[in-house]
Formats: structure tokens, C-alpha cells, sequence
């Protein structure tokens, strides 16, 4: 038996922490997809199955409002923070103002984040670079991907000279080969509460219910705050 989840790529290592137990306990494989929060929603919104949904609160609430998904299991996970990245070993530029951030952003021979459109983290760091000054100095270098998961995995796998990552802390604790900074600098930063609920058309709901139970469980909150999610 499968249960399908369309979740936030911020999600990703805690459901993968969590799939062997849930799976003993209920006989479910967890079937989940994973990607940026606005490709999520028009999957969801396109008619892929779906018993549980993870994405930001601010979705899963207008979602509830539209019934898409039933308000009363909606439980948050924690808030996610976005952070600096580089490769495993490379030097850890100081990114803690808005001008270190700024210096180590030129410095770096390319610069991978996720999709500016629809990603939490890209629209963001899109808005970061605009704001720092430099998003016409830097445009030829920088590498935008489908969600964070895969700017992560091209950062760690970069040829080029000091590159850089941006993306919520999570997926950047998430992907080998990718080593965490710090989170952006407070003028800039960006905290994402993510929420888990099911889904109205929910094939399997009671074994939903229980996987939201679980993920968001007061007992699973050291792996959820190890995985990168804060109170």
C-alpha cells in the first residue's frame, strides 16, 4: 500500500527519517514528491493524488479555505530558515550583514538557488539581490534550479571558482557535499513555517491522519530541529 504526499522540498529529510517507522506501524510506503512550494500547488490543484500536503502555512490555509485539503488536520512542523551555503570543504565566507553578504556574493564564480518564481527561497533571494544592489552584476552567474534540493546537488557538484548556494536550511542540511554558513543576515531574513494536513480527496485519510500526527509529534521535534526546523 502507498500513501501519496505532495510536500515542500523543505520536508524532504524528516519524511525520509520518518518512512521506515510510519511503514512499520501501518503498512504504508510513503509515495512522496517533493519540490518547489508553487509547482506542489498546481500539482496538487492538476489532480495528483494526494493524501497529505506540506507546504507553507499560508498555502495550506488558503488551500484549506478553497476545501482542498481538511482544515481541522492542519499541524505545523516548525519554522524553516533560509541559509548560505557552500561545497563540503571550500572556505566559509562570512555572510552575517548585509555587506559581507554582498562581498561574498561577487566573489563567487557562480551562484545556485531555486526557481525565482515559484520557489519560497528563489522568490526571495531574487528580492535579496535587487536589495543588495548587484542582481545585474551577478545575473551571468547565476544557476537557478527547480526547487532547493537540486540547486544544492549542482552546488556539490560545481567546477567553478568559491561557489555559493541559497536555499531554506533544510535542504542545505539535507544534500551531501553542500556545507551550511548561517542563515542569511537579519535584514534579509526569511522564516517559513510549514504545515502538513490532509487532503480532502484523500484515498487513504485515517493512515494520513496518522502520518501528520507523526511528523509533527512533540517526541519527533529533536529530529525535526536536527533536520533544520525551528520552534
Amino acid at each position: 500500500m502507498r500513501l501519496h504526499m505532495l510536500s515542500g522540498g523543505a520536508a524532504q529529510g524528516v519524511v525520509a527519517a520518518l518512512s521506515a517507522e510510519f511503514q512499520a506501524a501501518t503498512g504504508y510506503a510513503i509515495d512522496g514528491t517533493f519540490g518547489a512550494v508553487g509547482a506542489i500547488k498546481e500539482k496538487l490543484l492538476g489532480g495528483a493524488p494526494a493524501d497529505v500536503l506540506i507546504l507553507s502555512r499560508a498555502l495550506i490555509d488558503e488551500l484549506a479555505d478553497a476545501g482542498q485539503v481538511v482544515a481541522g488536520t492542519r499541524a505545523d512542523l516548525g519554522r524553516v530558515r533560509t541559509g548560505v551555503a557552500v561545497r563540503t570543504g571550500d572556505p566559509v565566507p562570512n555572510v552575517t550583514t548585509a555587506e559581507r553578504l554582498r562581498t561574498a556574493l561577487r566573489a563567487a564564480g557562480a551562484i545556485f538557488f531555486p526557481d525565482p518564481q515559484r520557489a519560497t527561497a528563489g522568490i526571495h533571494f531574487a528580492r535579496v539581490l535587487e536589495g543588495l544592489g548587484i542582481a545585474a552584476e551577478v545575473a551571468g552567474r547565476l544557476s537557478t534550479h527547480p526547487n532547493g534540493a537540486t540547486a544544492m546537488r549542482a552546488l556539490a557538484q560545481a567546477s567553478s571558482a568559491r561557489p555559493i548556494g541559497v536555499t531554506q536550511i533544510t535542504e542545505i542540511l539535507n544534500t551531501p557535499g553542500v556545507a551550511l554558513v548561517g542563515p542569511l543576515p537579519r535584514e534579509f531574513e526569511l522564516a517559513t513555517v510549514y504545515t502538513a494536513a490532509v487532503c480532502t480527496n484523500a484515498a487513504a485519510p485515517e493512515a494520513a491522519r496518522r502520518l501528520v500526527a507523526l511528523l509533527a509529534a512533540e517526541g519527533r521535534r529533536p529530529l525535526r530541529e536536527q533536520a533544520g526546523f525551528e520552534r
